[in-house]
């Protein structure tokens, strides 16, 4: 895209491309569960809005939105399709997806934890569903798009759609049990997605008011002997927060539910540093837990590759 010529409408399309690229990637991470494969989409969509004239698109996120969950729609299919291509001799599809479903899987302790500080379950349980499944359940529960909106974007019904979320909720609560996954994601999401923004913009003030008063913070650095000191209170986890979670530490972060809280993971060069699990109080952060030991963030990269392989 860089090598592009500046279209007339380039400065506009850099405001898009400013506004709505974080929000885009966390979308398309959710449903594919990989970085990497997750800004390649989202980079596709943007080159997809360059041959469009931004004057007759009414709402740019929306188009994007849209583009980006269909192309990620695409790849789970022909990942799936790969997947059957490989085990299938003259079942069906249907048959196909009955018997990966019903599959032997790892034991689920030695899958979705870590030492006990982070749980992947959710994502690494995600890819038992079908395509469908995975991108109506991911839009709605996740995101929150209406059915009807969603119905648009993989072509169902909204009928069907609602139909295929609680199929797709089944599935998760019978692998990995109806109380797991108890805390609201949608709002799970909100907090995530608002601490990314702030920290994605810079932007000190913005992020200073979503922290309890009383904030604190700790990091696990897996270094015998290195134990940071916790910070506490807003004027000390606030600029600390920036300097790992910023502009300047050139990470793309994307949210992931850790331990039933909110939480980001930051990547950089497509490689997991930071995972960082969010408390709150009141509506507040009141509690962050970073992760920057490598053994553990090794286990969890482990994890996301499982859930899309």
């Amino acid at each position: 895209m860089a090598d592009r010529p500046p279209a007339p409408d380039h400065g506009d399309f850099a405001d898009v491309w400013s506004e709505h690229r974080t929000y885009l990637v966390d979308l398309a991470f959710r449903m594919l569960g990989n970085i990497q494969d997750a800004e390649d989409v989202v980079q596709e969509a943007f080159s997809r809005l360059l041959d469009r004239d931004l004057a007759t698109i009414d709402d740019p996120r929306g188009w994007l939105i849209v583009v980006v969950s269909r192309i990620c729609l695409d790849q789970l299919r022909s990942a799936r399709s790969r997947r059957e291509t490989t085990t299938a001799t003259t079942e069906d599809r249907e048959t196909t997806a009955t018997v990966a479903a019903a599959a032997p899987l790892p034991d689920p302790a030695d899958r979705v934890t870590l030492d006990d500080n982070i749980r992947m379950a959710l994502l690494v349980v995600l890819q038992q569903l079908t395509p469908a499944e995975r991108a109506v359940f991911v839009l709605h529960d996740v995101f929150q798009f209406s059915f009807e909106a969603i119905g648009s974007i993989v072509e169902r019904t909204p009928a069907a759609c609602r139909q295929i979320a609680s199929r797709a909720r089944r599935r998760i609560e019978s692998e990995t049990g109806p109380n797991r996954f108890e805390p609201d994601l949608a709002e799970q999401q909100r907090v995530a997605q608002r601490f990314i923004a702030v920290c994605a913009g810079g932007d000190l003030d913005a992020l200073v008011e979503l922290l309890d008063p009383d904030v604190g913070g700790e990091v696990d650095l897996g270094i015998s002997g290195m134990e940071p000191s916790p910070l506490h209170g807003r004027e000390a986890v606030g600029p600390n927060l920036l300097r790992f979670f910023g502009p300047k530490a050139r990470v793309t972060l994307v949210s992931q539910p850790i331990n039933g809280n909110p939480g980001v993971l930051a990547f950089r060069n497509g490689q997991l540093v930071i995972a960082l699990q969010l408390e709150m109080r009141d509506g507040l952060i009141h509690e962050l837990h970073a992760v920057a030991d490598a053994r553990k963030l090794a286990f969890v990269s482990k994890q996301l590759s499982t859930s899309t392989s």
